[in-house]
């Protein structure tokens, strides 16, 4: 495309939507697109030679290809899904399809716009920061435009990513902290529910009633600092009554350095992520 003409916009009550990559993450957006109506499976495509890891695609209707250079030429919105190390190859391998009229999105961890940009030719692309948590629709992510998408071009992004969580858009300079909070934090999660299930073993409770309890606590925790919108400390002040079992608890916590812990955690997974991305 000749440098200045402005990309052709895409048609949003038609436009097709191809996955390079057929792994986990791209059939959980993929699957919760087409389940929850945002767009039809014949819309979608994707490749892939392994029978098996077509299933996830096809049971809901998708078309899979053999090459992925069929899906790029069949549509209009290109996610790349594939790992980290073989990006790189794979968009320099499908450049001479990637025009500009092509919104590229990556859901890699590491690489900036910046590169994803000088390997695909143009600046119509998006990053997307994922989580694991995409697999059950209740993901926490992150959007960063580059300097060829549209404002357009975002808001039909967030769309889509929407039907597997909540969808922030940012600067990308802060990539690396809504990284750590967003997707690496749900390890962190992990960690503390299984704590909170040990620790209601050791009181007492069976195994499974433990982690159930702990499990689903945290649950209603989130939806109620969502929901009401209220700050969390208030939110602690409200279930923390005075001489009670939860502010004797939480004193416990306090002399752990629970908050100091969780803290540094963010912080330390923030600076290895920029590290990565060097």
């Amino acid at each position: 495309m000749a440098k200045g003409v402005a990309p052709k916009p895409i048609d949003k009550d038609n436009f097709k939507l191809g996955f390079i990559g057929a792994g986990n993450l791209a059939s959980s957006v993929a699957t919760g697109l087409v389940k929850l109506g945002i767009l039809p499976a014949s819309r979608i495509f994707t490749a892939h030679r392994n029978p098996e890891s077509r299933v996830a695609f096809t049971s809901v209707g998708v078309q899979v290809f053999q090459q992925n250079s069929k899906v790029v030429e069949e549509c209009d919105v290109i996610i790349f899904a594939v790992k980290p190390q073989i990006l790189k190859e794979v968009i320099l391998e499908l450049g001479p399809l990637l025009s500009e009229d092509k919104l590229l999105v990556s859901l890699a961890v590491g690489h900036k716009l910046k590169v994803l940009q000088e390997w695909a030719g143009h600046g119509r692309f998006i990053r997307i920061v994922p989580s694991t948590a995409s697999a059950v629709g209740e993901a926490a992510i992150a959007m960063h435009l580059g300097e060829g998408a549209t404002e357009e071009d975002g808001e039909l992004i967030a769309n889509l990513f929407g039907a597997v969580g909540k969808v922030w858009i940012m600067d990308e300079k802060l990539s690396d902290a809504a990284g750590a909070v967003g997707g690496a934090g749900i390890a962190f999660v992990f960690v503390a529910i299984e704590a909170m299930a040990d620790g209601g073993v050791a009181a007492g409770l069976p195994r499974e009633a433990a982690l159930g309890l702990a499990a689903q606590a945290f649950y209603g925790a989130a939806a109620m600092v969502m929901k009401t919108g209220e700050h969390p400390g208030q939110l602690k002040d409200q279930v923390a009554s005075p001489g009670g079992i939860t502010i004797a608890g939480i004193h416990e916590l306090e002399k752990g350095a629970f908050r100091a812990s969780m803290m540094n955690a963010i912080i330390s997974a923030t600076k290895r992520s920029h590290e990565l991305g060097q």
